[in-house]
């Protein structure tokens, strides 16, 4: 069981080859920061090539030997998605994490990808799932491989299950909406451990009360509201990374294990190993999600 984890338990990352979506800023920018700095050679996905060149200028202005690489990609539009899946498949080079990490928050109003999606859906659930298919093959060839994804404490708010209305067609709420993404992330998470067995290593993590500019990229006013309140008890976006750094590299971390700080119900403190929301253990719940995304998304994964 770990608890107490910290950057400084993160051992060395040289030779490893981590992607890391959403990493211009942020958690992602965060974690793509600290795994560069323990020598793993990382590449930055971002949806603007403007936004992923700055995040590595600033790495590699305090870190010179950093090993990074550019990736520009929409999730919430499956041809970009294949696109840059494509591409990594073209290069042949094993991926030993995944880092699924990018996202969208609670926007007032519902809005629709290009595909015509609800646009937390297709960005949060969607996009990762027909990525980690794509890259699986490069991802199973790697050595000790694991696909980490970052969830949320809303993801207590999303149930109940099995999941309906993915696309929020019957009814959008801003915060519920995006709680449902959430919560379908970490039944992905244990879905795909499950038909993995031991050929990878599925972790999930949350990243408690964090102050990054996800909360404020949406318009939801009551959510906005809601961070200005607990401000004073929310961490930086450096130490939000820790769990999903845990996730990433800790040596002795669980198959579904999933972490988050352990102080104030979660919202800050060390990282250590916590239970997900009780509806996210249900296993029919979570196949027939998976089955779900497979039939939508185009993609079967090879398991």
């Amino acid at each position: 069981m770990i608890t107490g984890w910290t950057n400084k338990n993160i051992p060395p990352q040289t030779g490893r080859r981590i992607l890391v979506t959403g990493a211009n800023s942020g958690i992602g920018y965060e974690a793509a920061l600290e795994l560069a700095r323990a020598g793993a050679e990382v590449t930055l996905i971002s949806r603007s090539e403007e936004k992923a060149q700055d995040a590595l200028n600033r790495i590699r202005r305090m870190l010179p030997q950093a090993q990074l690489e550019l990736g520009v990609m929409d999730l919430s539009n499956p041809r970009f998605v294949r696109k840059f899946a494509e591409r990594q498949l073209a290069s042949d080079r094993p991926i030993n994490v995944l880092i699924n990490n990018a996202g969208i928050m609670a926007p007032r109003n519902s809005l629709v990808s290009e595909d015509g999606c609800e646009l937390q859906f297709a960005t949060n659930v969607l996009g990762h799932f027909l990525l980690t298919g794509l890259l699986l093959p490069l991802i199973l060839r790697a050595s000790a491989p694991r696909v980490v994804t970052v969830s949320s404490l809303a993801h207590r708010l999303g149930g109940p299950v099995p999941l309906t209305d993915l696309n929020s067609e019957q009814s959008y709420t801003p915060v519920k909406s995006y709680a449902k993404t959430k919560l379908a992330n970490v039944l992905i998470g244990r879905e795909l451990q499950r038909r993995a067995g031991d050929r990878l290593l599925s972790t999930m993590c949350h990243p408690g009360g964090s102050s990054t500019n996800l909360q404020f990229n949406g318009e939801s006013r009551w959510l906005q509201l809601t961070t200005i309140l607990i401000m004073p008890v929310m961490k930086s976006a450096a130490d939000g990374a820790m769990p999903t750094l845990c996730a990433a590299t800790a040596p002795n971390a669980n198959p579904a294990g999933f972490y988050g700080p352990s102080h104030l119900f979660g919202v800050r403190g060390p990282v250590k190993e916590t239970r997900l929301a009780e509806c996210a253990y249900n296993d029919a719940a979570a196949k027939q999600l998976f089955d779900q995304l497979q039939e939508i998304s185009g993609i079967h994964y090879p398991l």
